[in-house]
This record gives C-alpha cells, sequence and structure tokens, in this order.
C-alpha cells in the first residue's frame, strides 16, 4: 500500500481568500493590467476550429483495431478533448463572446463540449464560479475533496488509484455536498450531447465512442495533462494555497498554469495571463510554483506529506467554529 499521509485534518485558515485582496493591490499599483481585460477575439475561432478538428478525426478511428484506438485516446484523443475542457473554462468566465452575450458563450460551450462525451459545459460554470468567489470554502468550494476521499485514498497505493478516479470524483463531488436543482439549459444540454454520443454509436460504432469518452476519463487522471487539477491548489508549500506553472503545456491548456495570475484577474483571458505577469513580476517570481505537471502527479502519489488533506480550507459562512 505505501507510506501513509502524515496529514490527518486540512490545513484551516480563517482569513479571506488571498486573490481578492492582492488584486486590489495590484491595480493599486499596476492599473494598466485592466486593459487585459475582455475576450481574446482570436478565442472562439481557436475553439471552432479545435472542435471540428477533432470530430473529423472520428471518421479515421472507426476502422482502427481497438488497441490502436486506446492508445490514441490516451496520447492524442484525450490531449485535444482536456483541451476543450480548459477552453470551456475559459466560457465560463465569458470569454467567447464577453459578459454581453452569455448565451452565446452557452452555446460555444455546448459546441465544444460534443467531442468530449461528458455533458459538463453548462453545470461547470455553476459551481467554477463560486470556487473563485470562495475559495477554500468548505461547502462552496467543490474542487476540494470530501472527508471520504481524503480518510480512504491516504497511502502511495490509494493516491495512485485517487488520481486514476479523479474524473469521477471531480464530477460528483458536487452532487453530494453541494447538490443544485438543474436548469432548463442543463437539461437541454446533457439532452443534445447523450442525442450525439448516440448517433456517434449508431453511424460510427463503439470505438470511436470509446475513443471520445475513454480519452477525456483517461486524460482527466493519470496524465500529464491532467496535472493541473492537483498543481493548482494542492498545499505542496505549507501556508500557500494555489500556485502557478509556467511550462510548455500552458501552449495546449490555453494559460491555466497561470492560475495565481488567472486567480487574481479571472476578467482576463488565458492569452493575456503572461503579461500580467510580466507587469507585476514582484508579486509572482518569488511565491512557489510548479515547472513540471509530470513531477507534481509523481511528488503527489509518492510524498506522504501530500495527499487529498494538503488543501487550504475555510469555514463556511454561518456555520459556528
Amino acid at each position: 500500500m505505501g507510506a501513509k499521509v502524515s496529514r490527518t485534518d486540512f490545513e484551516w485558515s480563517f482569513t479571506e481568500e488571498p486573490h481578492a485582496t492582492r488584486r486590489k493591490e495590484i491595480l493599486e499599483k499596476h492599473p494598466e493590467i485592466k486593459k487585459l481585460y475582455g475576450p481574446d477575439k482570436n478565442f472562439k475561432w481557436i475553439v471552432i476550429i479545435t472542435t471540428i478538428l477533432q470530430l473529423g478525426s472520428f471518421y479515421f478511428i472507426k476502422d482502427l483495431k481497438w488497441p490502436i484506438v486506446i492508445i490514441l485516446a490516451y496520447c492524442f484523443g484525450g490531449v485535444v478533448n482536456h483541451s476543450l475542457m480548459l477552453a470551456i473554462h475559459e466560457i465560463a468566465h465569458n470569454m467567447g463572446f464577453g459578459p454581453k452575450y452569455p448565451m452565446y458563450n452557452k452555446l460555444l460551450g455546448m459546441f465544444a463540449n460534443l467531442p468530449i462525451g461528458l455533458p459538463f459545459s453548462v453545470t461547470f460554470k455553476h459551481y467554477h464560479l463560486e470556487h473563485h468567489r470562495y475559495q477554500g470554502d468548505e461547502k462552496l468550494d467543490t474542487d476540494i475533496p470530501t472527508y471520504i476521499e481524503a480518510k480512504l485514498f491516504n497511502s502511495t497505493f490509494g493516491k495512485f488509484i485517487w488520481v486514476l478516479l479523479q474524473p469521477f470524483f471531480y464530477a460528483l463531488r458536487p452532487m453530494f455536498i453541494y447538490p443544485k436543482s438543474p436548469t432548463a439549459l442543463e437539461i437541454i444540454s446533457v439532452s443534445i450531447q447523450l442525442m450525439f454520443n448516440y448517433l456517434v454509436y449508431l453511424y460510427l460504432g463503439s470505438k470511436v465512442l470509446t475513443y471520445m469518452l475513454a480519452g477525456s476519463l483517461m486524460a482527466m487522471g493519470l496524465h500529464p495533462v491532467a496535472g493541473h487539477f492537483i498543481s493548482e491548489h494542492y498545499m505542496f508549500h505549507k501556508g500557500y494555497e494555489t500556485y502557478s506553472y509556467y511550462g510548455p503545456l500552458n501552449f495546449i491548456t490555453f494559460n491555466v498554469g497561470y492560475h495565481n495570475e488567472h486567480h487574481d484577474f479571472p476578467f482576463v483571458p488565458g492569452s493575456k495571463l503572461p503579461q500580467v505577469k510580466k507587469i507585476a513580476p514582484e508579486y509572482y517570481d518569488n511565491i512557489p510554483q510548479h515547472n513540471s505537471w509530470t513531477n507534481v502527479l509523481y511528488d503527489f502519489i509518492m510524498d506522504p506529506s501530500i495527499g487529498p488533506y494538503a488543501r487550504i480550507k475555510r469555514k463556511h459562512r454561518g456555520l459556528k467554529f
């Protein structure tokens, strides 16, 4: 089973999440950052072209042998789908058409969701924006593992299994700790996605459907590109709750690695987050950061001081201490 994790509880903080305070301080010194606010005009076209190309790849997958399908799902299809997931993350911040056109943003997200196979684009926004506003909140921040997860997967082998199953925990956790009634658009979105999946199976076969779904799930688990799930907020250095990564995988993940910058300035599109760091290096150069998402996964699994408990958590407002 390997070494047990040394932590037996989360790291509790009794201060506000740090990003709003830092944003105010940075803007006082560098007000020019506000000029970066708003969508990148090229972003929506990148998303549309990527989605079309991924859909087009299905035609070449349908007649391949099963081992090749699985390898391509892990090495190519899953990577593209993960990139589209992070495009949906950008869209959740209205980076497709801007905040004045919320329905256009939602439709773009639903389109980008099609080759992923797992319907989440509309629901994701409802939870993700609260993760920003209430980072660390024991109820509202569903990015934090539950006590059950932390207690069950508390060894080297347990953490390995937890990473493999991470997409399931990520998807199901909100339903248990902070359930919300589905909106009409969520129901429509899920119906469209399930119909699309059925048509793929009907006309292209089970290999293509497997390529879609298995690729998405594998690339959210034990996969280099999925390292950002852990690198972003797991406490690798005591007292620090958000970490940036400045490596090459940012190129295919819309700079989600610039995560301190993103939480400080969620109105800045991913393509311009490097400019935030360049404008205010004194706030980002000297705090802990990651240089490899693969190393993040390895350290998370192998280091007994890190595990699902290694998160900074805050009491939900209105609950007694």
